[in-house]
Parts: C-alpha cells; sequence; structure tokens
C-alpha cells in the first residue's frame, strides 16, 4: 500500500510516499514560503534521475503545491499509485488516542484544538481540506502528535493549579513528537529481542525541538512537554521549563507584551538565547571548540538540563531496558550522547567510547560497554514511516 504523507506547516507542506509494508521510500519533497512571494519547491524521488524543483506563483498556497504535487506523482515518468494520505496533526487534544479517519465529526475535533496549538492545527486543517479537494477518493487519515502521549495517568498530565482549568478548558500536560516517540519504542524492543509489550525505555528526541519520554511496556507514561511544544528540556530557540513568574516579571517590569513574550520565549531563546549566536548544535560545538564562551555555557545547560530530565522520568516506570536518543542532534552529536551519559553515570551506563564516536553502527545502535547494566541506543527516528503504517494499518481495517 502506497500512502501519501504530508506534513501541514504555516509556510510549507512536506511530503513524503512511502510504501508503508516494506518501509520503502518512493518519493518526497518540500515545498517552502508559501504564501510568501517567492514560493519554491523541491521534489525527487529514486525512481527518476534528478529532483524537480522550481518556484511557483506569487503568494502561491497549499492549493497550487498540491496541485504541483499530483501532477508529479501522476506523471508520466514516475506514474506512482497513491492509496491513502496521513496527515500529521500536532494536537488532538483528549479526542484521539490513535490515528482516525479525517470524517466531519473528526475535523471539527481537531478544529476544537486549534486554541491548544494556533500555529499548527490551522495549518494542518487547510492542508487536510486542499488534500480532500484533489485526492477526493482516497482515504485521509489523521496521525496526531498527541496521541501516543493520551495513556499518560492524571498524576502525570495534570498541572497544580485549579482543577476547573483542566475542566473547563482542557489545560494539562499533552506532550508531543509522539510518532517519533513510538517509533523509537518499537525499534528498540526489535534491537533488544523484546516484545513491545516488555520493553520499557526513556526516550529523547533531540533536534530543534527537543522532548524526552518514559515509555513502560510499550505506552508512554510521562513526558516533558506539556500543553505546548514550549514546556521541558531546553531547545534550539524555545526556553523549555522556566519559572513562570519570568513571564511576570517581563511584562511588569520591562514592559514586554504578552505577544512580545511568546515570540522571545519561542523563537529567540534556547540554544539561541543562552550562546547569542546559533539555534544549531553543529555551530555552537564548533564555536565551543575554538573558545567561545558563550556557546560552551549554552551546550552545558543543554546537556546539564536533558540529563537531569531524563533522571527524572527514569522514577517514573518501574525498570528500563535502555534510553534511546534520536532526533538530529540525538542521532549525530556524539559530544551530547557522552556529556549526557557521564551525568547519568548512577543510573548504570557504561559508555563504550568508540562505539558512541560511530553511533552504534554494526550493533544495533548500541553504545554502550556489553555488560552495561542500562544499554544507550542511537535510533534514527522516521516519523513518516510510523504515519504511513498507522495510515496503511487504519485503512486495512476499513
Amino acid at each position: 500500500m502506497n500512502i501519501l504523507v504530508i506534513n501541514c506547516g504555516s509556510s510549507s507542506l512536506k511530503f513524503s510516499v512511502i510504501e508503508a509494508c516494506s518501509g520503502k521510500d518512493l518519493a518526497r519533497g518540500l515545498f517552502d514560503k508559501l504564501g510568501s512571494e517567492t514560493p519554491c519547491y523541491k521534489m525527487e524521488s529514486p525512481l527518476l534521475e534528478a529532483p524537480a524543483t522550481g518556484s511557483l506563483p506569487c503568494h502561491a498556497g497549499y492549493e497550487t503545491a498540491l496541485d504541483t504535487l499530483a501532477a508529479y506523482l501522476a506523471s508520466e515518468q514516475l506514474q506512482l499509485r497513491i492509496d491513502a494520505i496521513g496527515h500529521r496533526i500536532v494536537h488532538g487534544g483528549e479526542h484521539f488516542t490513535g490515528a482516525c479517519l479525517l470524517d466531519q465529526p473528526a475535523m471539527d475535533a481537531v478544529k476544537s484544538c486549534s486554541s491548544l496549538a494556533p500555529l499548527h492545527n490551522p495549518a494542518n486543517l487547510l492542508g487536510i481540506e486542499s488534500a480532500k479537494r484533489h485526492f477526493p477518493k482516497l482515504p485521509q487519515v489523521g496521525v496526531f502528535d498527541t496521541a501516543f502521549h493520551q495513556s499518560i495517568e492524571p498524576e502525570a498530565f495534570l498541572y497544580p493549579i485549579p482543577f476547573e482549568l483542566y475542566q473547563q478548558h482542557g489545560i494539562r500536560r499533552y506532550g508531543f513528537h509522539g510518532s517519533s516517540h513510538k517509533y523509537v519504542a518499537s525499534e528498540a524492543a526489535r534491537i533488544l529481542g523484546k516484545p513491545l509489550k516488555q520493553t520499557s525505555i526513556i526516550s529523547a528526541h533531540l533536534g530543534n525541538g527537543c522532548s524526552a519520554a518514559a515509555i513502560e511496556n510499550g505506552s508512554c507514561v510521562d513526558t516533558t512537554m506539556g500543553l505546548t511544544p514550549l514546556e521541558g528540556l531546553v531547545m534550539g530557540t524555545r526556553s523549555g521549563d522556566l519559572d513562570p513568574g519570568v513571564i511576570f516579571h517581563l511584562h511588569r517590569s520591562l514592559g514586554l507584551s504578552i505577544e512580545e513574550i511568546d515570540t522571545l520565549l519561542n523563537k529567540k531563546s534556547g540554544l539561541l538565547g543562552l550562546s547569542q549566536r546559533s539555534n544549531d548544535m553543529r555551530s555552537l560545538r564548533q564555536a565551543s571548540a575554538e573558545g567561545d564562551v558563550a556557546a560552551q555555557r549554552a551546550v552545558k545547560i543543554f546537556t546539564r538540563r536533558l540529563a537531569k530530565s531524563i533522571a527524572g522520568l527514569r522514577s517514573t516506570i518501574s525498570s528500563c531496558d535502555a534510553l534511546v536518543f534520536t532526533g538530529g542532534i540525538g542521532e549525530n552529536d556524539v559530544q551530547t550522547r557522552a556529556e549526557t551519559l557521564a551525568r547519568l553515570a548512577h543510573l548504570g551506563i557504561q559508555l563504550d567510547p568508540a562505539a558512541n564516536a560511530s553511533a552504534g553502527r554494526g550493533q544495533n545502535g548500541i553504545i554502550t560497554q556489553p555488560d552495561s547494566p542500562l544499554k544507550a541506543i542511537v535510533i534514527p527516528t522516521n516519523e513518516e514511516l510510523m504515519i504511513a503504517r498507522e495510515t496503511a494499518q487504519l485503512v486495512g481495517s476499513n
């Protein structure tokens, strides 16, 4: 079954075509700067020699992007059959515990969650509506970033604020990066040779956005992101955890508006704010090696906060088979893994420096010593494949 996976952002549309059974990547691409004066695209397929690149008309949006995408997939050179479409949707609130067919009630429920993800869900909905018009005969499936975390119990998802704010307004921890955490949990079980329902891990998804999750017997029991993707670990441009009183101080003492504070915490903080240089860990590692004190400070705070969160999550599960690193930083930054694990030696982790240097290649991603009581594993995430699998499973069962 060939699944078209669509991920709509506020000004972009990413896509993949994946053969769900084999996991084979048949095509992928990005439409960027949608709605601007210079929208552009790049699409490529291993079935073709060269990528297709170009510009779209000024201020072109999702409709034009999907026109171009549909023509590419149906072109004489490619002729890819699409059986269903899987949409990444950021926030499903408490409505969705798994993938669902996007009928009108489901669309209404997604829309009702827009206040919880105002930068994401409206864009997701526009992409879904455009896809329905372009591919009216195909099943459309929603796969939610929040769904995997719906197994979390109230003691973990409730905030210590008046209970009626949860009852009336749904203010609680939801968690994100669910498709990534779910994918690496299943891969960890495979690597460890255990059934997923008998596998317990802590997974750390580290990219420009970062989150960690405690997964016990295949189900999530706690995670670091909360009502929004702003809570938790230090990220590329997001602050992660901080005293809520900081917000009041920024407003009362410095005169910043709510909108300015929102921008500051989401787009000007994290690694970028600490280093005053970059949100890219690769640049900061290079700057650190050259003696840049601010860059050194930023990466040290990043790994300290990460280790602190992992140690806290370990207390939420009765046993732990492995700590998993994934995402751009988790998969590629040798020093981040080494520095984080050095702070977690009390958990029984014995790092193999040579294996870590190669990201565990040839060892199923395992970067700890063979006799390490707790394993650490590097697993490349594949959220698109997870979305394709869930879409195919749901369509097949219906």
